[in-house]
């Protein structure tokens, strides 16, 4: 099979897609600008112009959540989904303020009065619309945060993530059309009613669409074997027998017969190099699913979703290659440098695979073979040696990163790291220290509520913040235009 170019990945820039973002969320406080009707008071337009954001930002929320390469390809879904864990509390206070401001004048005043005005909000039939897409939004961004917590199977969240997501755009536009200031005006009913469409048809393009893409474009399971301890890697053979576009380092979304349907998906990291015929997955045994990995038999049909991510070697300037993988990491490491072998780069190349104990570092004497043909340094260590262990043990640190980029030039040398957070966090921030370029240390992140954060993740959250103030601003120009 040929190799892919390394040619751009597809979608728009993340500048450019965060200037239509802004632009989309202001959009319809333009056109409330530009109708010529006469404001309220700042309160009550403050109200309104929170609403009409938030009812945006929930119906772009359908995108950054649908895997669309097309769209946000270049930027990873690690960041969209980023981004949409950040924008859905974004919305959520926007949603549970814009009610109470139209009574802050009333409790100003009379506090009895303030308390009424919100019964008669909440209660009144007029009302009842936006009511139901209050509770609904509130109701997703609650079991989001509490799914771990509360133990909520993935394909339940899931499912009503989608429902909620649903009624609550579906509630919000009819609330709109219904009840907005402003939305007497043609041109936002029918951008109110074009949203609500493009919201709504992303659900059938990933639950329709896909069911039926996945099915047509069948991959049956040709070996499956271990390769560690609860470290399965599986070899994929697509039915069609067409090759597979995509880029060493990316991953796909896999599911298996007999439910072939994408509710039941799940993100695994590719393996194997887009120069061999067969697609490699390797899978870690750490939930429900992932449990019975290593029973799945031989001649099991199943459907991908994919290439995703931006984890990749391919297209990037750097003079040398570190890899750094923690525990289950080492899938798509190890598919870069099994692309880099297949190549026959001869750049420096050097590779620290760290886990908790032996019995999960795999793939060690492949790796021996590769720095027979490539200049390769692997360094393997772990934590919890056995007697029989002759690597290194520890944790990745200062000195074995220095060690790493011994002889390079530090600010030419590029850095794909895939661990578990902590680690990668902790990585990035310590190449960083010894002089590699932001530009050229890279990893994809899919801890959405929590852990520690890199100085590349606290950059990557100021964008969103100032997003977020760029919003905000526009609202609060539209709250006090009179």
């Amino acid at each position: 099979m040929a190799a892919r170019a390394a040619g751009k990945l597809p979608g728009l820039p993340g500048s450019v897609l965060a200037v239509i973002y802004v632009a989309l969320a202001a959009a319809p406080l333009l056109w409330a600008l530009a109708s010529g009707i006469e404001p309220d008071r700042p309160w009550a337009e403050a109200a309104s112009g929170l609403g009409m954001v938030a009812l945006v930002m929930l119906a772009l929320q359908f995108l950054t959540s649908g895997r669309f390469r097309t769209l946000a390809g270049r930027v990873g879904i690690d960041r969209t989904i980023g981004f949409h864990a950040w924008a859905a509390r974004t919305l959520l206070a926007a949603v549970i303020l814009h009610p109470l401001l139209y009574a802050v004048p009333a409790f100003l005043t009379d506090t009895a009065r303030g308390f009424q005005l919100l019964e008669m909000m909440f209660t009144g039939s007029r009302n009842r619309t936006g009511l139901v897409a209050w509770i609904a939004v509130i109701l997703i961004v609650l079991l989001a945060v509490l799914r771990e917590r509360w133990r909520i199977p993935y394909e339940a969240w899931r499912a009503s993530h989608a429902i909620l997501g649903a009624v609550a755009v579906g509630a919000g536009v009819l609330h709109a059309l219904r009840v907005g200031t402003y939305s007497e005006e043609q041109l936002l009913r029918i951008f109110w009613i074009a949203l609500a469409a493009i919201a709504l048809g992303s659900l059938v393009v990933v639950y329709v669409w896909r069911t039926i893409a996945i099915r047509r474009d069948a991959w049956r399971l040709t070996e499956n074997r271990s390769r560690g301890r609860g470290l399965w890697e599986l070899t994929f053979r697509r039915e069609s027998g067409a090759p597979f576009d995509y880029h060493a380092g990316q991953f796909v979304w896999m599911v298996t017969e007999p439910r072939l349907f994408p509710l039941f998906d799940h993100p695994f990291s590719i393996a194997s190099t887009p120069r061999e015929p067969d697609l490699r997955l390797i899978v870690k045994e750490v939930g429900d699913y992932t449990n019975l990995i290593g029973t799945l038999p031989a001649g099991t049909r199943a459907g991908m979703d994919g290439p995703h991510g931006v984890f990749v070697e391919a297209g990037r300037e750097a003079d040398a290659v570190l890899l750094i993988a923690g525990g289950a990491g080492i899938a798509p490491i190890l598919g870069i440098l099994r692309d880099l072998d297949r190549a026959g780069d001869r750049r420096p190349i050097r590779l620290i695979f760290a886990a908790g104990s032996p019995a999960r570092i795999i793939a060690r004497e492949e790796v021996a073979e590769i720095a027979s043909r490539l200049d390769l340094k692997a360094w393997f260590l772990v934590e919890e040696p056995t007697p029989d262990w002759d690597g290194d043990h520890g944790r990745v640190g200062r000195a074995r990163l220095e060690r790493a980029v011994d002889g390079l030039a530090a600010e030419r040398v590029l850095a794909l790291i895939c661990g578990p957070t902590a680690f990668m966090a902790n990585s990035a921030d310590l190449l960083l220290d010894l002089g590699l370029s932001p530009d050229n240390v890279h990893y994809e992140r899919f801890d959405y509520n929590g852990g520690p954060l890199s100085r590349l993740d606290r950059a990557q959250r100021r964008r969103y913040w100032t997003m977020g103030a760029l919003i905000a601003a526009a609202v609060l120009f539209f709250a006090l235009r009179g």
